[in-house]
């Protein structure tokens, strides 16, 4: 930045060093920062004007042109008369017309009529045209989109351009940027099914992926197929993710050891290496050993100097320890190597001496550093003061520095907001609370991308308020914002689940729970059980059924009562298939049956007419050691004409040794003989006979006619000759006649 007078600054630094000395007074603060960021504006402005003598008029005519389109798009809907006014604006369709037109654009609906638009306009799309479509959908989150265009492409071409790993890559890291680590996965498994072969670049992003999840095992694993599996050799900048990737997990043994493997691969650390070494040992806290480490990267190359990132890094580790006079030291360090601090690094410092409670060396630094043009306050700055207000329990204060951030123009951030949100929900004033939520909302701060990320945690206060003041909905809209940048938080999710299922809208919380799996995180057994509750209550149990099957894959045994009462709706609701979809479940986890879920579930199935299934049912439960109440199937069956079906189950029972009604026996048998059922009639008879039961029929006068007159005579002389004989006669003729026709037993 150009050096800016002394003159107009001299006097507001006066004002804004009386300010530091009254305990950092806000009035005074701010005034001096008013002035000191219009003069800034000013001069800024006057210096936007001036054109350099190197400018050319070609490529500045091309961009006026892409502007002038970008704007007619940006502005109009998308029309028959907004298409007759680009073709008049651009008659022929140059490629970097066509690319920066596309940059330029706002929406990624816009931005893909403009890309099929300029196609059947005569332009012939490339693959730079293809790949920078790809990145316009995964940056604004449209990955269905964006996928569904990379397998497209070959098609649209004509072949013309092949699916490369670039096209990949843009995708991989888009769902990485979503939080949608699973899907990045996915993509990289879809490019080996395919023949597509990764390269480095597909590797570092999903390294970078991992590791920002903390999945070091499984970069461990991918970093060995890399090596191994497809012979990709590791860049700098792959071990960069690396030892940044393990550093950040505590894991500062094995980042040293990657940091010696580079020899190995002949790949120079750079400086970039050593700062992501000093980085991860400040946060472990071990800020001497980060030092030493600068002190050592000093010696070992004249290339290799600290830059300014190395020392804010340093600064903000002895910031973090409240050693501000060795931060000091290397803030002059750094200053006296000629190298000039940016904001992160005033803003790191004023951080720490505010912490420190060091305001006079505050007013000292932004006295020498406004004074010289070197830094002019920004959001950071203003959020820092905002917080040690807050910290100092000056609320009130804070406010006002929040005030004057709108007067001066400079834009708060989520930080900014979660700050003053998360005390005011401390002080249990949770109606400003809301209305800065409110605000924060309208305004959809959480959604750009400038500032710092914005944290879920910092907001769990006022969301947990209004999800247990029925305001659930609000509380989401936020939470989608902030689920769109990347961030998520698990107990941001369970607050917004169980706001859901205590208002009456699980299936709202459903779609919550399916997202936060889809983001590898897994709910507890609270946030189901109260779900699955939820969803009986609303008269869902399918999607309470689907929930209790997520539960399972998310290792939590649910209790027996929650099988029961979700099998109890099910069957209710006349849900057949999804009832004995359960049951066999129940059987497979060995939860413990009941004996009249079970018999209503058989029953719904015949009723559905699912007969194969109810069978099959039985003889699960059978083979499991359950029963039904089978005289109350066979009843139910026979008052529908379902002869045959209360056949087969008399049969089953006999084979079982169950105990079953005799009378019951000779009406099914009776009604299939008048059914000309007579072969299915005399089977039950042979069976009951076997068993010694056939004196107490009532039916075997008329199953005798019916064989008869079926010409079944042979049957019907067993049936008389049982009917004058007794028990004992029977059991010394045991061979039985020759039948013509016998049913297989089941």
């Amino acid at each position: 930045m150009a050096c800016i007078g002394h003159s107009p600054l001299t006097s507001s630094m006066n004002r804004f060093s009386s300010g530091l000395r009254s305990n950092l007074n806000s009035s005074y603060l701010l005034n001096s920062l008013s002035i000191h960021t219009q003069f800034i504006s000013s001069n800024s402005s006057r210096q936007s004007n001036k054109i350099t003598p190197n400018e050319k008029t070609k490529p500045v005519t091309k961009t006026k042109r892409s502007r002038a389109m970008a704007r007619l798009i940006n502005t109009k809907p998308w029309s028959d008369e907004v298409q007759s006014s680009l073709a008049e604006l651009s008659p022929s369709l140059s490629k970097t017309t066509v690319l920066q037109t596309l940059q330029l654009i706002r929406t990624p609906d816009k931005a893909s009529l403009f890309f099929r638009w300029v196609e059947a306009n005569g332009f012939t799309h490339n693959e730079q045209s293809y790949f920078l479509m790809i990145e316009i959908l995964g940056r604004s989150r449209n990955l269905n989109a964006a996928r569904n265009f990379v397998f497209s492409i070959e098609k649209k071409s004509g072949g013309a351009v092949k699916l490369g790993d670039r096209f990949f890559n843009s995708l991989i890291r888009s769902y990485g940027w979503a939080g949608l680590f699973q899907e990045s996965i996915k993509v990289f498994r879809t490019m080996k099914e395919i023949g597509v072969s990764p390269s480095v670049v597909t590797f570092n992003s999903l390294l970078s992926i991992m590791l920002k999840r903390g999945r070091t095992s499984m970069a461990k694993q991918l970093f060995d197929e890399m090596l191994n599996t497809y012979g990709v050799t590791p860049d700098t900048y792959t071990f960069n993710i690396l030892i940044r990737g393990f550093c950040m997990s505590s894991m500062i043994d094995e980042g040293f050891w990657l940091f010696k493997e580079m020899e190995h691969f002949k790949c120079e650390p750079d400086v970039i290496t050593y700062n992501t070494l000093v980085d991860g040992l400040c946060r472990a806290g071990k800020v001497k050993i980060a030092h030493n480490v600068v002190k050592g990267m000093i010696k070992k190359s004249p290339s290799l100097t600290p830059n300014v990132v190395t020392y804010t890094t340093l600064i903000r580790g002895y910031c973090a320890k409240q050693d501000m006079m060795e931060a000091l030291n290397l803030f002059e360090e750094m200053v006296g190597r000629g190298l000039k601090p940016n904001r992160i690094t005033y803003n790191t410092l004023i951080q720490g001496l505010c912490e420190a409670k060091q305001l006079d060396k505050i007013k000292e630094i932004l006295e020498g550093a406004v004074g010289e043009g070197e830094f002019i306050p920004d959001t950071c700055t203003f959020n820092t003061l905002i917080k040690a207000h807050c910290t100092m329990g000056k609320l009130e204060e804070a406010f006002s520095v929040f005030e004057k951030m709108s007067e001066l123009r400079i834009h708060p951030d989520s930080a900014t907001y979660s700050v003053l949100i998360r005390n005011l929900c401390q002080r249990r004033d949770f109606r400003r609370a809301e209305e800065f939520f409110d605000e924060l909302a309208e305004k959809e701060i959480l959604l750009h991308d400038v500032g710092c990320k914005p944290l879920v945690a910092a907001y769990n206060p006022v969301f947990e308020y209004l999800c247990s003041n029925g305001k659930t909905k609000k509380a989401e809209r936020v939470f989608r914002q902030l689920m769109k940048r990347g961030t998520q938080d698990p107990p941001s999710y369970k607050t917004s689940i169980l706001g859901h299922c205590n208002e009456g809208t699980p299936e709202a919380g459903f779609d919550l729970l399916v997202l936060m799996l889809r983001r590898d995180f897994v709910p507890d057994a609270e946030t189901y059980g109260l779900m699955i509750d939820s969803l009986l209550k609303k008269g869902d149990p399918v999607l309470a059924h689907t929930t209790l099957e997520k539960m399972l894959k998310s290792s939590h045994l649910p209790t027996t009562a929650i099988f029961h009462s979700i099998l109890a709706a099910l069957v209710d609701k006349g849900c057949a298939h999804e009832s004995a979809s359960l049951v066999k479940l129940m059987l497979e986890r060995r939860i413990r049956q009941n004996i009249d879920l079970s018999t209503h579930t058989v029953r719904l199935l015949y009723k559905s007419g699912l007969r194969d299934n109810a069978f099959m049912t039985i003889g699960l439960l059978y083979e499991n050691g359950y029963l039904v109440k089978m005289e109350e199937l066979v009843s139910f069956l026979c008052q529908r004409s379902k002869l045959l079906d209360a056949q087969k189950l008399l049969l089953f029972s006999l084979e079982k040794c169950q105990s079953i009604d005799v009378d019951m026996c000779s009406s099914v048998i009776s009604g299939l003989c008048k059914a000309h059922e007579v072969s299915e009639a005399f089977a039950l008879y042979y069976e009951l006979v076997e068993k010694g039961m056939q004196q107490r029929l009532t039916c075997q006068e008329d199953l005798r006619i019916s064989l008869e007159a079926e010409g079944k005579l042979n049957e019907a002389k067993f049936v008389l000759k049982r009917m004058t004989e007794g028990p004992k006669q029977w059991q010394s003729d045991r061979s039985g006649p020759k039948v013509s026709s016998r049913m297989e037993r089941p």
